[in-house]
Formats: structure tokens, sequence, C-alpha cells
């Protein structure tokens, strides 16, 4: 038989070896393994989030054109309503629908709770015919501000001309440069 001669060296390298294999499994199961579980559970939610992220991105996305869109087709709409009301101006630019066309005082009805003016202006014209008061309905539609012509609207005959009074309410921005701004953000 064969005599097997185990040093002293070799016996301390086996024991280190020993002990360094069981700490490595310790370390494997008591830390890394659930940290493992962690990991996967975590990575899995990420996912969930980042496809959640990319859902609401889309959303955003389509809103922001929307936005765009609705705000470039209605450049018009939105200069007017940002425009102060001149009530000089609107006389000078709509005077050529009637005969005789007067505004009266304009009073500012502000409302706290709402981000715009309500200007109310009495107005009384003199017209040869009702057809130039539509011509006048339709060209405010196109103006440079917002406007409502309120009822009644009071028609009465004097010789050849039609006497009219009405009430104009013209709606204006309060918050006006926070509109320009946007408007020249977007050119």
């Amino acid at each position: 038989m064969m005599k097997v001669s185990i040093t002293r060296p070799y016996v301390y390298l086996l024991i280190l070896s020993v002990v360094l294999f069981i700490s490595v499994l310790i370390i494997a199961f008591a830390l890394l393994i659930p940290k493992g579980k962690d990991y996967r559970l975590d990575k899995a939610s990420l996912r969930g989030i980042k496809i959640e992220q990319n859902r609401v991105q889309v959303f955003n996305d389509k809103t922001y054109k929307n936005l765009k869109n609705l705000q470039s087709k209605n450049r018009a709409i939105i200069t007017a309503f940002s425009t102060k009301f001149n009530a000089k101006r609107f006389e000078k630019q709509n005077s050529k629908f009637f005969e005789k066309f007067v505004l009266g005082e304009k009073q500012v009805v502000t409302n706290e709770y709402e981000s715009f003016d309500v200007y109310e202006v009495n107005a009384s014209s003199k017209i040869d015919s009702p057809k130039s008061f539509y011509n006048f309905l339709e060209a405010i539609n196109k103006g440079d501000w917002i406007v409502s012509v309120e009822f009644p609207i009071i028609f009465k005959r004097e010789a050849k001309l039609i006497h009219s009074s009405f009430k104009i309410k013209v709606y204006s921005n309060s918050k006006n440069k926070i509109i320009n701004k946007e408007l020249n953000s977007t050119k």
C-alpha cells in the first residue's frame, strides 16, 4: 500500500479553501440570491413604469400637436381676444355700414374669477336698409375684437332711414402679455 503524506501547508491550504468555499456559499445564499429576487421584481416594475411613461408621452405629444394645430387655425381669434378694445377705431372701421354710427361710453365689467374683461358699449346708428346691418354683423365677426351684439336690437323707421340701437359686448383678455408671449413663441 501506498503511503500518502500530507504536509502541514497542504492541510492549511485545504482548510482555508473549505472555509472560503463555505463563506462564498453563505454570501451567495444570504445576500446575492435575495437581492437577485428584488432586482427581478424591480426590473419588472420598471418595465411597467416605462410602458406607462411611453403611453403618457404619446398622449402628451398628440395633445401638444393638437394644441399647436388649433393655435395655428385659430390665430386670428386668439389675436382678437388679446387686442385691447379701442372704441374710436371700432367706430371708424364700422362706420361704412351706417349713415350715422355712434358708440356710447364703454364700461369695463371685470370678473375676478375670469381671465377676460368685458366692455359694454351702447351703439346707435342710422341705416338705409337692414342689409347693411347684417353686413355690419358679418364684418365684426372678421374684425379685430371678439364682439357680441346683445338683444334686444331696436329698429325704428325715421323717414327714409332706420334708426337702430343695440348693446355691444367686447371681450378682451385681461392677461394680454401671457397670450402675446405664447403667440410669439409659436411663430
